[in-house]
């Protein structure tokens, strides 16, 4: 079995790791630009604008939520997804300081 040693790194570079994992999908990432156009989207709405079958959809909006990147709320049956834009900020800023670390020559 294989012997994992991921918590023996950085933790924010577990959180970089976490977050490039999630966008490491095209779709990942049109949802995401979708979604910064205005708050709440249904998963309906995101289908009615992406080339994708439903069940695609909400499988991509699980794993964005699962690295914290959106946030859902329930409203009535209606689930609306949402950037967690702190989460973003927050990855966005490190991604920053790891780009400037990695820039010295």
């Amino acid at each position: 079995m294989a012997n994992h040693k991921k918590g023996e790194f950085a933790s924010t570079d577990q959180h970089i790791s976490m977050v490039a994992k999630a966008l490491s999908h095209p779709a990942r990432i049109a949802i995401l630009r979708i979604l910064a156009l205005r708050k709440q989207f249904t998963c309906g709405e995101i289908v009615d604008v992406l080339p994708l079958a439903q069940p695609t959809v909400s499988h991509h909006l699980k794993e964005l939520m699962e690295s914290g990147l959106i946030t859902v709320t329930i409203d009535g049956k209606k689930s609306l997804y949402d950037v967690n834009w702190n989460s973003w900020n927050k990855y966005t800023g490190e991604l920053d300081l790891l780009i400037a670390a990695m820039s010295r020559n």
